[in-house]
């Protein structure tokens, strides 16, 4: 399975249903090395099987090696194991093994109380069981990811509310490498988690700083949403759920950029930060010489050390708070309010706009008070 340049793999959910095949030819006395299998996309995949063997007196576990071609998949080369039982039952009975998570949050495409087996793999495992047996009724199937609780300190399965392990997922069955859509996708789950447990707004941060702070600020772990580089997709997507009050927060060289009207945070599609430090700092009466220092530092935090010897650094970077605010409420045609906080690396509030103000005092964050920055969100 080839494309042009990148080599196609298989999902975690079609390890599993490749590991039901082959242990249901083993109970029909067939023996292979590989089985194949129809994706939900109409693929025709060919999975190896690792090994096959009996469970006690009447199951039959088959072990896979997940193959996730040129994407970057955390569970490449990791063995998934499927053990099937035959029950008295009328239905199709998933069950967690070691290493795959349960779904403790509502929000997800699994109800609470289920394992994190997504409908994608639930339904490819079903077609699996008609193929060979002509029903799907009447079987358990437990798949187990021994390596799943370690891997899942990787994932977002934390912040989603699956404990235990990782999920099995997969959408077809096919692994295509991920492409920017996927990834931002996958981001998304977040927030319908959030919105499931009453959260009233959103605390976005780019990365793992913003997420870090705002705990140590008093802000609900469930209230905060990564976003990674797609600011601009993930405010739209909040306003998609109805969230009219977001805050956004997060180390200035990221949010400078969203001062600049830049969504799409990429230093290799757009690294305006300096550019955005310079021209605020000009407006506040930054010498050219001193901007042009500006321009030509390294880091931000380079560009705070000049203002702060010229006594401009809280002016500039309030200023560029208000503007990431006003920027941020014109991108979302002015359907929610939009909290700026940036920060220094340790945490520092560099600058802050008056709707985080409000917002921090309205839900009782602890953002610290500066002598410099009079908040009413001091709890």
């Amino acid at each position: 399975m080839h494309t042009e340049a990148l080599r196609y793999g298989y999902t975690t959910g079609a390890c599993a249903a490749a590991g039901v095949k082959a242990a249901l030819l083993f109970l029909q006395g067939e023996l292979g090395d590989e089985v194949e299998l129809t994706a939900l996309d109409g693929t025709e995949l060919h999975i190896p099987i690792k090994h096959v063997t009996r469970v006690g007196y009447d199951g039959v576990c088959a072990e896979v090696i997940k193959f996730s071609g040129d994407d970057p998949d955390i569970t490449n080369g990791v063995s998934i194991f499927t053990t099937i039982r035959r029950t008295r039952g009328r239905t199709l009975q998933f069950l967690a093994g070691p290493g795959v998570g349960i779904v403790t949050k509502k929000g997800l495409s699994v109800p609470v109380g289920e394992p994190s087996i997504n409908p994608g793999p639930r339904t490819l495992i079903a077609n699996v069981f008609r193929e060979v047996t002509g029903s799907a009724e009447g079987w358990a199937v437990e798949i187990s990811i021994p390596e799943g609780m370690a891997l899942a300190k990787q994932t977002l399965n934390p912040v989603l509310g699956v404990e235990g392990g990782i999920s099995v997922i997969g959408t077809t069955g096919v692994l295509r490498p991920m492409s920017e859509e996927g990834f931002k996708n996958s981001l998304v789950p977040q927030i319908d988690v959030a919105k499931e447990a009453g959260v009233k707004v959103l605390a976005l941060v780019p990365g793992k700083i913003g997420e870090r702070i705002a705990l140590g600020w008093n802000i609900p772990r469930n209230a905060i949403v990564e976003t990674s580089n797609f600011i601009g997709f993930m405010l739209e997507k909040a306003v998609e759920r109805d969230y009219q009050k977001i805050l956004l927060l997060g180390h200035i060289g990221k949010l400078a950029k969203v001062a600049a009207g830049v969504f799409y945070t990429h230093n290799r599609i757009a690294d305006a930060r300096l550019e955005a430090i310079a021209a605020y700092a000009a407006e506040a009466g930054l010498s050219s010489s001193h901007v042009a220092s500006i321009l030509s530092a390294t880091t931000t935090e380079d560009a705070l050390s000049l203002l702060e010897a010229e006594g401009l650094k809280e002016k500039v970077c309030n200023r560029l708070a208000e503007r990431a605010g006003l920027r941020a409420e014109r991108f979302l045609f002015g359907k929610a309010q939009v909290g700026i906080i940036l920060v220094s690396m340790t945490g520092e509030v560099l600058g802050i706009n008056e709707t985080a103000k409000r917002l921090g005092g309205e839900f009782s964050w602890n953002i610290p008070k500066e002598k410099s920055i009079p908040l009413s969100s001091q709890a």
